[in-house]
């Protein structure tokens, strides 16, 4: 049996918009703030609320009237206000922002009737666009919720990049021609790489993915970025962001289950043989809301998942119960053993014949709170765990003295 726990606990600090994170985790919005004459505005405030949870981000544009908002939550929709004395006031909205996508507008101020009147001009849709940093594919909750998935992980997600996978793989884990243990895999900054390497998930947990589907709010794969945040890997990056809570309450509960009947058995005329009993049982919900309206957020999300597999094993002893290729050793002599180093040593060998299905059960839950402490402090902090069993064949490597004579 092999056994994997982990436990993580991660506290991001005091966000300041001037600083910039690490890692991919936000959005932001840049731009230009201009005049009807074409005369660039230094000066000018620019405020982003993000309508669902009512977090305000606030900036002055610089010489030359750019201006850069940045550590943003991403999703949306947003309202971005720019307001400048004696100048009509423009107004966007709807506006959506992409993980590490920076969302790029240009705002033309015209002269007001009268000197600080308030004029709002609505857009039907947003006057911007979002700029690339390089091969990037962005999957946001549309996608991860109506997409189809067999494993309910991430890594289901990067066939939706053009570079992903190979002749050489099985799945989309190989990005760009590299073996996906080369990609880099971020969830809200931290790294989460299966550096082991035993297998071909990149993700640790061994093939569990740590966090649930469901809490996921974006996923970004970036193969050739141009931003210096992004770097450690020589396949893909792939970063994800997990969901935070709003001034509105939202939950929901939900249930999978899946045996050896959803496998077909016939290809045209021809017959398979019988599939072995299989199980897979998965039971999740999610919760999220406002602790303190337009301040304070939480959100969490537990997942339980219980599996049932064949041994994996095709050999039964000879005069055995079992079925597959028999074995040149008896079965008696196998009983003999057993009990004489139940007796001996007090030793429990386990099953030798007609073997047991396999066991998997692992849970996952995650808390989330995100403090606006002002317009210009945000603080998160998240909890992460997953606590994991599996049940796995004995290697003939790992036995003490073992041969391949």
């Amino acid at each position: 049996m092999r056994f994997f726990k982990g436990i993580s606990l991660m506290l991001t600090a005091i966000l300041i918009a001037v600083a910039s994170m690490a890692q991919v985790t936000t959005s932001s919005i840049t731009g230009s703030v201009k005049t009807a004459d074409g005369k660039e505005l230094e000066g000018a405030t620019i405020t982003a609320t993000h309508t669902p949870s009512g977090t305000v981000y606030k900036t002055v544009s610089k010489k030359g009237g750019s201006f850069n908002l940045t550590g943003l939550r991403i999703g949306g929709p947003y309202t971005v206000v720019i307001e400048y004395v004696g100048l009509k006031t423009e107004t966007l909205q709807d506006i959506n922002l992409s993980l590490g996508e920076p969302y790029t507008i240009s705002p033309v101020l015209s002269e007001s009737a009268q000197n600080l009147t308030e004029v709002v001009v609505l857009a039907q849709r947003a006057r911007g666009v979002v700029e690339r940093g390089g091969a990037n594919t962005v999957v946001g909750q549309r996608q991860l919720t109506t997409l189809p998935t067999i494993g309910r992980s991430i890594t289901d997600f990067t066939r939706l990049t053009p570079q992903s996978g190979s002749s050489f793989t099985t799945n989309s884990n190989s990005i760009g021609g590299r073996d996906g243990r080369f990609n880099n895999v971020t969830v809200d900054g931290a790294n989460l790489n299966n550096n082991f390497g035993l297998s071909t998930d990149p993700l640790p947990g061994g093939g569990n993915q740590p966090i649930s589907l469901d809490a996921i709010d974006q996923l970004s794969i970036n193969i050739s970025p141009v931003d210096v945040r992004q770097s450690n890997f020589t396949g893909g990056n792939i970063a994800a962001a997990t969901k935070s809570g709003t001034n509105t309450f939202k939950g929901g509960a939900y249930t999978y289950y899946k045996n050896q009947s959803y496998v077909g058995t016939h290809v045209k005329d021809v017959s398979l043989p019988a599939l072995t009993s299989t199980k897979s049982n998965i039971y999740g919900a999610t919760l999220g809301g406002p602790i303190i309206k337009n301040k304070l957020f939480f959100f969490a999300s537990y997942e339980y998942e219980k599996k049932t597999n064949p041994p994996g094993t095709s050999y039964t002893p000879s005069g055995g119960s079992g079925t597959g290729n028999v074995s040149n050793v008896k079965v008696d002599s196998l009983k003999k053993l057993s009990d004489y180093l139940k007796t001996k040593y007090n030793y429990e060998t386990g099953a030798y014949d007609n073997f047991p299905n396999f066991q998997s059960k692992n849970h996952k839950l995650l808390v989330k709170l995100d403090w606006n402490i002002s317009n210009i402090h945000k603080l998160t902090a998240k909890y992460n765990e997953l606590i994991s069993n599996n049940d796995v064949l004995l290697n003939s490597t790992s036995v003490p003295n073992s041969s391949t004579s």
